[in-house]
C-alpha cells in the first residue's frame, strides 16, 4: 500500500496538530509518516495530547485512533465539535444537530438493520435560555483561578447533604459521570424517593450511565431547577463545566434555603 492510498492522509493528521497552536503544547512527532503504522502512532500521540487539553479520559471519548484513522464520520464529527467547544467556546455552533445512523448486520436469517439517532451538538431548543450569559463560561474564561474555590464550596455543600447516606465526594470531575450520586443528591434535596429499579446503582456501561444522567436531568427539569440547558452526555463525558452548571443550580437554591442555625453550625465546624 502506498502512502497516497492510506485511509488517513498525513496532511489530515497535520490538520489535527492545530491543537499544538491552540493549546501551546509541543508534540514530538515525525513530520512525514508514510506507512499506516507510523500514521496511527502519530495520530495516537496527537489524540493523547488533545485528550489532556480537553481533560477527557480516553475511555469517555466518542472517538479513538482507529475510527479517526479510518475516516469514520460520526467520531470525526464528535472530535471536531469537542475541539470547537473547548478552544473556541464563543463559536455559535448550531443547536440540536442529530444524525440518523443505520447499522446493517448479516445474520443467518438475512440482513438485520437497526436505526438510532446520534446527538452531535447540544440539544438547546429554548432561544431565551441560549441567550442567557453562562456564568461558568465567564468564570472559566475570565477568572480560571477561582474555579477551584467554586469547586470546593460545592463539594462542601454536597458532602453536607450526602453525609446521612454515608457518601462523600472528593472529585467533581469524575464522581458524577455515572449519575448515581447526582440522583441521590437530588433525592435528598428535593425529597424524591426513587425505587432502585428506576436507575442503575452500579452502572457498568456508558448506556447505563447515560440513563442515570437523563433521569437526573428529567428530575431537575420537573423542578424547574436548571438555570442553563445541559447536555446529559457532557456529564457522562466528564465535562466539568456541565457538571458545575447542574450542581450550582442545586447549590444556589438550597444554600439560600438553609436556616440561620444550619449556617451557624456549619461555620462553627
Amino acid at each position: 500500500m502506498t502512502g497516497s492510498s492510506l485511509p488517513f492522509a498525513d496532511e489530515e493528521i497535520e490538520a489535527l496538530k492545530e491543537c499544538e497552536k491552540l493549546s501551546s503544547v509541543t508534540l514530538e512527532v515525525e513530520e512525514i509518516a508514510l506507512t499506516a503504522s507510523n500514521q496511527k502512532r502519530k495520530l495516537a500521540i496527537v489524540l493523547e495530547a488533545l485528550h489532556q487539553c480537553l481533560q477527557l479520559e480516553e475511555s469517555s471519548a466518542k472517538w479513538n485512533v482507529e475510527s479517526i484513522f479510518n475516516k469514520d464520520l460520526l467520531p470525526t464529527l464528535h472530535l471536531l465539535v469537542a475541539m470547537a467547544k473547548h478552544f473556541q467556546p464563543d463559536l455559535p455552533l448550531p443547536a440540536n444537530v442529530q444524525v440518523e445512523v443505520v447499522t446493517v448486520e448479516s445474520t443467518k436469517n438475512g440482513l438485520k438493520s437497526e436505526k438510532f439517532v446520534e446527538q452531535i451538538t447540544d440539544c438547546n431548543t429554548n432561544s431565551n435560555q441560549q441567550s442567557k450569559v453562562d456564568v461558568f463560561d465567564e468564570l472559566f474564561k475570565l477568572a480560571p483561578e477561582k474555579v477551584n474555590a467554586v469547586k470546593e464550596a460545592i463539594i462542601k455543600f454536597v458532602n453536607k447533604k450526602m453525609e446521612r447516606l454515608g457518601l462523600s465526594v472528593q472529585n467533581l470531575d469524575t464522581q458524577f459521570t455515572d449519575g448515581v450520586i447526582l440522583i441521590l443528591l437530588i433525592g435528598q434535596l428535593e425529597g424524591y424517593f426513587l425505587h432502585l429499579k428506576e436507575f442503575f446503582l452500579t452502572p457498568s456501561s456508558p448506556a447505563e450511565m447515560l440513563h442515570n444522567v437523563n433521569l437526573a436531568m428529567d428530575l431537575l427539569k420537573e423542578g424547574d431547577l436548571l438555570n442553563y440547558p445541559v447536555n446529559p452526555e457532557d456529564i457522562t463525558n466528564g465535562d466539568i463545566k456541565a457538571t458545575l452548571r447542574v450542581l450550582y443550580s442545586l447549590f444556589s437554591k438550597h444554600k439560600m434555603l438553609e436556616t440561620p442555625e444550619e449556617t451557624k453550625t456549619e461555620a462553627g465546624h
